[in-house]
């Protein structure tokens, strides 16, 4: 069992890693923030087998904040450390915007090199890491991430400000942050850049694409169309915007297209995956007639009972597979055949649709013809 301070623990990173640290039987952690009980760093820091100091400010209310937490307090800390006979092993978070020339990067600066000098004095076994612009769940918008900033008004349909479009920024997502951070508790080594250490990879977007890219989220609810979730930057990015929705919109309706048959409702479409439908069919009712040409499709049958009927176009043979909705059973519908599903239950049935393309109307490839 390793014990384990998080300093910083109610901030964005902080949060993120306490909430994997807390999943494992062989971690006790002790988490400390900047308002805890005073005498608990101290406590913590005699005994901690292993510290993450996530702690600092981005944007105090007074200059001076800056020097009093993110170097004061890393002094304070090394200072602690240096009295003990075991030595811990030692995480900084720092940030890219250490080599810049203002009040943040010099005390972000400072504290760095405090822990360098820990390190060289004492023997003791220090990772700092150089963080590019970190995002993900928990960020706190309109603070100092524009990603959080974005995600949180377009969810909420506000209007967001743009000084520069063309302006590219480099991000890194928190869940790596945190992986590379656990490792260093299991013992691996992180990629190093000189004597820093980065996490991988990084993702670099311009501020109007970044905006364009949340818009289209929001879209999705109307176009229906998800986005390249095979690309990992769109992935995260796209959970990140979901982790900022409203509490109250969580749930949205889809536009059912109703008609004496039952209805029938689009759920997801993507140019990678195609598309997701499902419809209500009344008993005795028929669906379909038709063949395709070199669309596909599946059908499952998630409530009531359905008889699906194929005829290829090329002969007058009729294949019939009787399903339902008990069995969740896939049936996949080949090209060139006609095919049709009636119900043959007594009460309504619900199916669910996969096709390989999402409709086009301009080309729909879709041809009437009775089984």
């Amino acid at each position: 069992m390793k014990k384990v301070l998080i300093t910083g623990s109610q901030g964005f990173i902080g949060k993120n890693l306490a909430v994997v640290l807390k999943r494992r039987p062989d971690v006790d952690l002790i988490e400390f923030d900047l308002d805890s009980p005073k005498g608990l760093l101290e406590e913590a820091l005699a005994e901690a087998d292993v510290i993450y100091h996530l702690a600092g400010v981005n944007r105090p209310e007074c200059e001076e904040a800056f020097q009093e937490v993110n170097y004061d307090l890393t002094r304070h800390l090394c200072d602690v450390l240096r009295r003990r006979k075991e030595l811990p092993l030692l995480v900084l978070s720092s940030s890219t915007q250490a080599a810049l020339q203002n009040p943040y990067g010099l005390s972000k600066r400072a504290a760095e090199e405090t822990v360098f000098d820990f390190g060289r004095d004492t023997g003791a076994a220090v990772f700092v890491f150089r963080l590019h612009g970190v995002f993900g769940k928990w960020c706190r918008p309109h603070y100092n991430s524009v990603v959080a900033t974005f995600c949180h008004s377009i969810a909420r349909d506000l209007p967001i400000t743009i000084s520069d479009p063309k302006k590219e920024i480099e991000l890194v997502y928190i869940d790596d942050v945190v992986h590379r951070f656990a490792d260093v508790l299991d013992g691996g080594r992180p990629v190093f850049e000189g004597r820093y250490c980065s996490v991988e990879p990084t993702h670099r977007i311009s501020l109007g694409a970044l905006a364009e890219t949340i818009q289209k989220f929001r879209n999705s609810r109307v176009s229906l169309i998800m986005p390249d979730i095979g690309d990992y930057f769109t992935r995260v990015l796209y959970a990140t915007y979901i982790s900022y929705l409203p509490a109250d919109s969580f749930a949205y309706a889809l536009t059912q297209h109703t008609d004496a048959r039952g209805e029938l409702a689009e759920l997801l479409k993507s140019s990678q995956m195609g598309q997701i439908f499902v419809s209500r069919t009344r008993p005795g009712i028929t669906r379909g007639n038709h063949y395709h040409d070199t669309k596909v499709e599946k059908f499952v049958v998630l409530e009531g009972d359905a008889v699906i009927r194929f005829r290829s176009i090329l002969d007058d043979e009729v294949i019939e597979y009787r399903v339902s909705g008990r069995e969740f059973r896939v049936v996949d519908i080949p090209p060139g055949h006609t095919h049709s599903i009636e119900n043959v239950g007594e009460s309504d049935m619900i199916v669910l649709f996969w096709s390989d393309e999402y409709f086009n109307p301009d080309t729909p490839d879709s041809f009437s013809m009775v089984v």
